[in-house]
């Protein structure tokens, strides 16, 4: 079994239940195959990065294992814009969430509520520059455990969000993400778009960040912020201490 989130974001959680942790989140358009069903919910896997967990479903729309293989074989086109709109039949409007996937709206299979997008789309690979302007879209967003928009967004959901925005491929976690890439042996070596990792004191990878021109780095904790790195770690300039023990600095691009 297949299907497809056809609501603006739903949460991916730990176990069948609508107590359960939530570990991330299913945007618009995103499909994923279907692991196994208890009661209401569906265990599925997710197209795109393989994340699994479970989802209610009643928030999504099951499809072929046809129209699975050919948006998996789709260019993905995303929602450029913080929110806009999906417009379908009988005058219904629909808020989406920057990132989306808009890639079924050609496939009359899945689309069956004839869906209409007139914002501004993303697709394809752009240059590692682009990086940094992408993620100033998200400054600011609150913390959000599991989160992968501008209304809520963890570390990793913010790393992987805003190189998927730019057409290049990240895993979920920031210890999937750590396993990605060339390590680089100074910060001085870096550049814009590279990400920074930090673990804790037993050396499990725990955050990321998208290093920034001059020392900067721009990550989620508490907010989407920016603040310095150096070889030690994040040096929040407010409270003035370390916050963040760096672990490694990856090239993805």
């Amino acid at each position: 079994m297949f299907g497809i989130c056809n609501l603006a974001v739903i949460p991916l959680r730990h176990e069948a239940s609508d107590k359960s942790e939530i570990v991330s989140q299913v945007l618009f358009g995103e499909h994923f195959g279907i692991l196994e069903k208890h009661n209401q919910w569906y265990k599925i896997k997710l197209q795109y990065d393989n994340y699994e967990g479970w989802i209610d479903s009643k928030q999504m729309q099951l499809i072929s294992e046809s129209s699975y293989q050919n948006l998996t074989d789709d260019t993905i086109i995303l929602n450029a814009d913080l929110i806009e709109y999906i417009t379908g039949t009988n005058n219904l409007m629909l808020p989406i969430p920057l990132g989306a996937s808009l890639s079924f709206l050609n496939h009359h299979d899945i689309n069956k509520d004839n869906y209409e997008f007139e914002g501004s789309k993303t697709s394809g690979k752009k240059n590692k520059n682009n990086l940094i302007k992408t993620s100033f879209m998200y400054l600011n967003a609150p913390y959000l455990w599991g989160g992968k928009t501008p209304f809520g967004i963890d570390c990793s959901g913010f790393t992987q969000m805003v190189y998927k925005l730019n057409g290049h491929h990240l895993l979920r976690d920031a210890s999937q993400q750590a396993t990605q890439g060339e390590a680089l042996s100074f910060i001085e070596e870096s550049e814009p778009g590279d990400l920074a990792f930090f673990d804790n004191d037993e050396g499990a990878i725990i955050h990321v960040g998208i290093i920034m021109d001059d020392n900067y780095i721009i990550h989620a904790s508490g907010k989407v912020r920016i603040d310095r790195i150096d070889h030690l770690g994040i040096f929040n300039t407010e409270t003035n201490k370390h916050t963040h023990k760096l672990r490694v600095i990856k090239k993805i691009i």
